[in-house]
């Protein structure tokens, strides 16, 4: 894993920026450094693609398209990715810089470990089905998914490397030589047959690896890359507990879904898939969970992933690209894939006869044998050759149109002998009446006489803002922005005086700008909605014994709002508040009303003229009148009839006052 003594790249400051300080791998497409970013002073992965993949017409075309994905796997932005900071090229050096991710691989977990645990196993899986997710939304397909390219970081993060150029490799790599770039073990079935891959193609090798991190082998295994890539093609995926019997039914069917034959029966993308791995966890109990099988852990590779079990002369740090002769792509050596590399087959293995498996380590009598062998692959691969590129079923190279004006790209793919049908879709990136993509796709191999599909972008996917959001309540808001394909998110409320509770108070878009109706943004472009939470609350305090002007200046502060109403009352002063609603100490909200009554004084009555009348019925009258009456005889008040009275008549008197009648 450190770098050689040979290695020039060692100690050498690329690009006037990045010193490569070791170096971490090698494969057959690049070499990966730990470098020091010198300007922003941080550990950088530096991936160094290999010299002789920018030679001649083809190396142009896949340094074009490895800028291109670079840019691309640039905008994917995930946790579970590793992201993509820079690229450049520093004379004949094309290089790729990433982040750096401090830890281990899944390849060497499981060598070091054996099987991992289920429920580990389903987190990784989880994992990179989640990382793949991303990029299979944004349009992009990993090509190459492998314990490799699964890094565990020292705190257990799973990430996913090597976006972007597995793709460019794999297409111009398959236009030139007519061969398909992967890493046998994990290549599905269609992309062996066919050189087709789309974003099942990614699942597949998901559900390879879920095999292998459950029993701690992988499915299929072989003396040669032929042998292994065969058995993909022709048979189904076993199921796990062939391997380890415990293994319950669930997990067979999870690895039988991701890892089904045919690209119909598995689930459309990662995120499909992710729905599934997550079911199948919640219907495993806890000590499955923590189960795992009893493989022993070791370094040694299986057949057919290790290099000294392929019958060839492997050196340690050369390539394990195949040549540009489809013939001699079996003389790749077959283990480097379990090491990372990526070997090249012919496309089309899935109607070969499989050579016969023998056992995992030939000796040197089938030297023979494996000579015979190369010489019938390069056998076919010559009449393959010659029927390609020479015989009827020659064809030409796609042109690289993408980013070109639709005018340019037509008569680029018409100089090219080629037919062209038009589609448009809506592309951020790449500017309207430009090509977004053809199909097939720049520089892949196509009939003279063949049709290209291209692509016009239109521009962004735009969408306008309804009128109407702010001021409207919150579910009248809310469907208006989803009529309108406009995601739908909520601030944090606000208190307000005159908006009620639910009402819309501020409708924001991502970088903070005002929604303003009529505008125009992305479709499912999120919007912010803040809410009116309402008045705010406030503690009301005390008015009583003051007056009502009184206790309107007091609760102006507040925003309350006296309500009076008056009553009598024996000991308050009129004028002054008797009491209050709600009391004191209480909760209230801005703009509430608060009642309180006012005293009018004490309650009187004027006085009735009772001279004259006996002194029974003028009491009667008195207390009717909520006065009472003391008798004062004169003469001894022999007739009983009231001479005077205390109180005029006439005069306002308070209730409850006595009067002093004087009976004669």
């Amino acid at each position: 894993m450190g770098a050689t003594v040979t290695d020039p790249l060692v100690g050498r400051l690329v690009d006037g920026r990045y010193e490569v300080v070791s170096r971490i791998a090698r494969g057959g497409m690049a070499t990966v450094y730990l470098a020091i970013d010198r300007r922003l002073d941080r550990e950088v992965a530096l991936k160094v693609m290999h010299p002789h993949l920018a030679e001649g017409a083809s190396g142009n075309a896949f340094v074009a398209r490895f800028r291109r994905e670079a840019r691309s796997a640039a905008r994917l932005t995930h946790p579970g990715l590793v992201g993509v900071f820079d690229q450049g090229v520093d004379g004949e050096t094309s290089y790729l810089t990433m982040e750096y991710v401090d830890g281990t691989n899944l390849r060497r977990q499981i060598a070091e470990q054996g099987a991992l645990r289920v429920g580990e196993a389903l987190r990784v899986t989880e994992s990179v089905l989640d990382a793949l997710a991303a990029a299979h939304r944004a349009g992009l397909v990993h090509r190459d998914v492998k314990p490799e390219n699964v890094l565990i970081a020292s705190d257990d993060r799973v990430r996913v490397a090597d976006f972007g150029l597995a793709r460019a490799v794999t297409e111009v790599t398959s236009t030139t030589t007519g061969t398909v770039l992967g890493t046998v073990a994990y290549l599905a079935p269609e992309l062996v047959q066919r050189g087709a891959s789309d974003a099942r193609t990614d699942v597949y090798a998901v559900g390879v690896m879920l095999f292998e991190m459950l029993t701690g082998r992988q499915p299929f295994t072989g003396e040669t890359a032929i042998q292994v890539a065969f058995q993909h093609v022709s048979s189904e995926i076993p199921a796990p507990s062939t391997v380890v019997d415990w293994l319950p039914s669930e997990i067979d069917e999870l690895v039988g879904a991701l890892a089904a034959h045919s690209p119909e029966d598995r689930p459309v993308d990662a995120a499909s898939a992710l729905l599934l791995v997550r079911r199948t966890r919640l219907a495993l109990d806890g000590v499955t969970l923590d189960r795992r099988a009893d493989v022993a852990p070791t370094l040694a590779l299986p057949s057919a992933t290790d290099p000294s079990g392929s019958g060839l002369p492997v050196d340690p740090d050369a390539d394990d690209l195949a040549t540009d002769d489809p013939a001699l792509t079996a003389r790749v050596p077959v283990g480097d894939h379990a090491r990372g590399g990526t070997v090249a087959l012919p496309i089309g293995l899935g109607v070969v006869e499989a050579p016969p498996g023998t056992s995992s380590r030939p000796s040197r009598r089938r030297w023979p044998l494996v000579a015979a062998l190369v010489a019938v692959l390069a056998l076919l691969g010559g009449g393959t050759w010659w029927y390609l590129e020479v015989g009827p079923g020659a064809y030409t190279s796609v042109p690289d149109v993408v980013d070109a004006l639709e005018d340019d790209a037509v008569d680029a793919l018409t100089a090219a002998g080629l037919r062209t049908t038009r589609a448009e879709a809506f592309d951020d990136q790449v500017p309207a009446g430009s090509v977004v993509s053809t199909d097939p796709g720049p520089g892949e191999r196509v009939r003279k006489d063949g049709t290209v599909l291209y692509t016009v972008s239109q521009g962004p996917d735009l969408v306008t803002v309804p009128d109407g959001v702010v001021g409207a309540m919150q579910a009248d808001a809310d469907k208006a922005l989803k009529d309108a394909d406009l995601v739908v998110e909520y601030g944090p409320p606000e208190h307000h005086d005159e908006a009620p509770k639910g009402q819309v108070l501020h409708a924001t878009l991502p970088d903070g700008s005002a929604a303003t109706p009529g505008g125009t943004t992305k479709r499912g472009t999120t919007v912010t909605l803040v809410l009116s939470d309402g008045p705010a609350p406030v503690v009301v305090t005390s008015v009583v014994g003051i007056t009502v002007e009184e206790a309107q200046d007091q609760f102006a502060q507040d925003a309350l709002t006296v309500e009076p109403t008056e009553a009598f009352h024996d000991t308050v002063p009129a004028g002054r508040i008797i009491d209050q609603t709600p009391p004191a100490g209480e909760t209230a909200h801005r703009n509430d009303v608060v009642k309180v009554t006012v005293s009018k004084g004490p309650e009187t009555v004027a006085m009735p003229d009772l001279t004259g009348k006996q002194f029974d019925k003028a009491k009667a009258e008195l207390e009717a009148l909520g006065l009472t009456a003391k008798r004062d005889n004169v003469l001894g008040g022999l007739f009983g009839t009231v001479r005077t009275q205390s109180v005029p008549a006439g005069q306002a008197v308070r209730k409850g006052t006595e009067i002093v009648l004087q009976v004669v």
